[in-house]
């Protein structure tokens, strides 16, 4: 148990570009991992790159594609750490990370403050229920601000934060951080700012700091009795109890500290490392729950304990030429090389053959791991998100939240032999990533991929040429529109067939009501039959008819959302109805009510987030207006702006190179899936037109 009590499980979190990647670098070569400190971009000769960074895609961009996992030991503590990309695109490696971890540091920009993914990245972490320090970092750019950065936390996030240091300068003249806990400065010294020397607060900071300090306390005291006493006495308060109190109210996730400096020019790096051990959960900890499948899945709390029988969860999956490698975190229990545990989902058992413990990309062979530790399977063929259970439990653990995508293209091999290393990718890609996805349309009968933005499909092709040699034609970005009804429409539908034997015989009557709300489910199912008008028996087969109708909506063949279907009334027979009866039934009923409920056509509305010299500001908000798009808020930031707007996905491909045009290449965005909305008359019109005359070209 003491062991476990050293061990903290971390995840880098923060927008595109506020460098994750390049804090985790200085955190491996201070703790000793790696000698010699790597870029994100690596240097001027082509060489390097980022350590964590080790894809050749990654490396050749600058950015993170896969969360990367690796162990360091600081003090005498035991840190995993999971650098996760910064890309929306990207976002179940952020998603399946922090399912798995204890804690958290989300990295804000001191100039961009609270960014887009910022937000998406809090929602997740909040979802999770992971406690987190922030960070903010590039504290020597020109133009950062601190201060505003701590507002936007509280106002943007709704967070409780606690500043627990205090910048020395900014930009230029940012030499350091005061630690208001032991009230005194932090400098960063040595060719790699490897020497932390801590010395008395300059005399010009003493006034600002001691004002910190008070606001800090006045903020703790709230969690601390003891300390409310004490400071109303006006007695002093040790530093082991502000600490203490700084770590159980991070922990139950009351405050969130907030701590600076620079990464890149390595300044206050080993500080954040300090508080992780300081105050971030152990595994023991952390609460996590399971379901026991023994016990009508109720609600079971898991204990840190190597003694109790195994759970772990499989989080992520990646295939390598020498087989699957599978990264599992284990909650209780241990798991031991060559022995046998059982998959909750498939209720089979497996053997362990090789469990090793990542460092980027490179392997560690281990013989066994306990509660707390993030390691990887070889060769074990399992799911993302499989439950592993020792002798005696049945347990399974929540699976990670997946999002819809947004954008899909035809992918055309351009012979046989490309159609086979094709399809060994795709299998491959939908395999480790579960918003990957690939269907094959039914008219045409091309190979459709799906992904969370161009980004994100436009990465899944490369590979796809690199890593397995297969050429293929890319077709034409399509969006995923949704088709949805408008008005309330009743049915009355009966299926009658009768040709020689038992015949089929199924009589429904409803309503269809639409669901507008953006809170509101796509699809739900009310059963008001009474008396036994239809035997209960065939009404989960009418839900089956109905549901089954809504994968190819009639207006242009795409998916029909936000529907309610109640089952009010209808009639059996005693021969001829059968679950396919009702089935049927469902099915038809469904089509004639959407077809009377005046349906619509809906698109995906993007939130976009702007970055650029004020100078542009005009033309590019301009050109958004031209795009459909709705303008939420413009922020001026000294020299820069900042536009968030909505805009339909359907008018953003390619804008990455327009607004590197329209800003002389200082413009930066980033893009996310906001709602659906509807989609207006005319265009709808050209867009079902559009559609059936591809259906049309393909039957040719």
């Amino acid at each position: 148990m003491e062991n476990i009590k050293k061990i903290r499980n971390i995840g880098i979190s923060a927008h595109i570009d506020s460098g994750k990647t390049t804090l985790s670098e200085r955190i491996l070569f201070y703790a000793g991992r790696i000698h010699r400190m790597q870029e994100v971009h690596g240097d001027k000769s082509g060489s390097g790159g980022a350590t964590l960074d080790f894809m050749e895609l990654e490396r050749e961009r600058g950015i993170t594609i896969a969360s990367a996992a690796t162990q360091v030991n600081w003090g005498d503590k035991c840190v995993n750490i999971i650098d996760t990309p910064g890309h929306v695109d990207f976002t179940v490696e952020v998603e399946r990370s922090l399912r798995v971890l204890d804690g958290a540091i989300m990295i804000l920009c001191a100039v961009g403050g609270v960014q887009s993914q910022s937000v998406t990245v809090d929602q997740q972490m909040k979802r999770y229920g992971v406690p987190r320090i922030a960070f903010i970092n590039k504290m020597d750019r020109v133009g950062s601000d601190p201060e505003r950065v701590c507002q936007d936390l509280r106002e943007k996030l709704g967070l409780n934060i606690v500043p627990i240091q205090l910048n020395m300068g900014a930009g230029d003249d940012f030499v350091g951080v005061i630690d208001l806990v032991a009230m005194e400065a932090l400098t960063f010294e040595g060719k790699d700012g490897e020497k932390v020397v801590r010395s008395e607060i300059p005399a010009e900071y003493v006034d600002e700091a001691k004002q910190c300090h008070e606001e800090m306390m006045d903020a703790l005291s709230m969690f601390n009795d003891d300390m409310m006493e004490l400071m109303i006495e006006e007695q002093e308060v040790g530093i082991d109890m502000i600490r203490e109190t700084i770590r159980e109210a991070t922990i139950n996730r009351d405050i969130v500290p907030v701590m600076m400096g620079s990464a890149f020019k390595n300044k206050g790096v080993q500080a954040i490392m300090d508080a992780v051990c300081d105050y971030l959960p152990s595994p023991l900890d952390s609460s996590s729950f399971a379901r026991d499948h023994d016990n009508e899945g109720t609600e079971v709390p898991l204990a840190s304990d190597p003694d109790a029988p195994l759970v772990a969860m499989v989080f992520k999956i990646t295939d390598e030429s020498f087989g699957q490698l599978s990264y599992a975190r284990i909650y209780q229990g241990r798991i031991v090389k060559g022995q046998q545990y059982r998959n909750a989902r498939t209720n089979r058992k497996q053997r362990i053959g090789r469990i090793v413990r990542m460092h980027a990309n490179d392997r560690e062979d281990v013989n066994d791991a306990g509660p707390g530790d993030i390691i990887a399977l070889v060769a074990v063929d399992c799911a993302s998100g499989d439950t592993y259970c020792g002798a005696g439990v049945n347990y399974s653990l929540e699976s990670i939240f997946v999002a819809d995508p947004v954008i899909s293209l035809s992918i055309i091999p351009d012979s046989s032999a490309d159609q086979e290393r094709m399809g060994k990718a795709l299998s491959r890609f939908m395999k480790e990533d579960p918003t990957f996805r690939v269907s094959t349309d039914p008219e045409t009968g091309q190979t459709i991929i799906a992904g969370m933005g161009e980004l994100h499909l436009d990465v899944y092709i490369e590979r796809m040429r690199r890593e397995f040699k297969a050429t293929v034609e890319v077709g034409v970005p399509s969006v995923s529109y949704r088709e949805a009804p408008t008005i309330e429409a009743k049915f009355n539908h009966r299926h009658k067939k009768q040709t020689g034997g038992s015949g089929q015989f199924g009589h429904v009557v409803g309503r269809l009501i639409p669901l507008n709300g953006e809170d509101d489910p796509n699809y739900e199912f009310e059963d008001n039959i009474t008396s036994g008008r239809i035997p209960t028996e065939y009404i989960p087969a009418v839900n089956k008819g109905f549901q089954s109708a809504m994968k190819k909506g009639p207006l242009a063949g795409y998916e029909i959302v936000g529907v309610k279907m109640c089952l009010d009334d209808g009639s059996s027979h005693s021969v001829d109805s059968s679950d396919m009866a009702f089935k049927a039934a469902g099915r038809g009923a469904f089509i004639k009510a959407f077809n009377m409920s005046k349906p619509c056509l809906l698109e995906p509305i993007m939130g976009v987030e702007i970055e650029m010299p004020t100078e542009f500001q005009g033309s590019i908000v301009g050109d958004l207006n031209s795009r459909r798009g709705i303008i939420l808020g413009i922020e001026a930031r000294d020299n820069y702006s900042v536009v968030q707007a909505q805009v339909p996905l359907s008018s953003m491909f390619g804008y990455a190179t327009i607004i590197r045009g329209m800003s002389k290449g200082m413009g930066t965005f980033s893009m996310e899936m906001s709602h659906y909305a509807k989609v207006p008359v005319k265009m709808a019109e050209d867009i079902i037109i559009r559609r059936r005359e591809q259906n049309e070209a393909s039957r040719k």
